[in-house]
């Protein structure tokens, strides 16, 4: 069976306008109008393999992908974002702010100390002993951010 190449070429062209389409709409539901550079980065911070990116990184990226979008209005874009509550900023010690965008998973990090590299995972039982420890002590939790610091063993 031989692949048709004009119609492989239109569904992906589709893709992209849909994907388009559902940016712009998480744009203008998080109350901000959709412009170029927000878009841009929008996709960015979504296709980009590395979920935790500082300003610099988003902005590398976008230049490496001949984008014209420049580092102030990528740092005043992710500020606008986090308002919105688009992006999370996490400020790991030993490092500058980086984000990721919010979809809503709670997860807790590691950051390994030699590398900087972040690594999210989710823990049932942590979760569930963290509720018991609030609980001990008469509070009710409103929300948490558990960042454990790390390095590979033997290094």
């Amino acid at each position: 069976m031989a692949l048709n190449h004009t119609r492989l070429i239109r569904c992906c062209e589709a893709l992209r306008e849909k994907q388009t389409m559902v940016e712009n709409q998480e744009l203008r539901k998080a109350g901000l109008k959709v412009t170029l550079p927000r878009v841009k980065i929008l996709q960015m911070l979504d296709n980009t393999e590395d979920r935790h990116m500082s300003a610099e990184d988003v902005y590398k990226s976008l230049m490496e992908a001949g984008e014209d979008v420049g580092l102030a209005t990528v740092y005043r874009v992710l500020t606008q974002f986090e308002a919105a509550g688009l992006v999370v900023r996490h400020n790991f010690d030993g490092g500058h702010a980086v984000f990721e965008l919010a979809d809503g998973e709670h997860h807790d990090h590691m950051v390994c100390v030699d590398t900087g590299e972040v690594i999210e995972f989710f823990d049932a039982e942590i979760e569930r002993r963290q509720q018991e420890v609030v609980k001990e002590h008469g509070y009710e939790m409103v929300d948490h951010n558990l960042v454990l610091y790390v390095k590979k063993k033997g290094s």
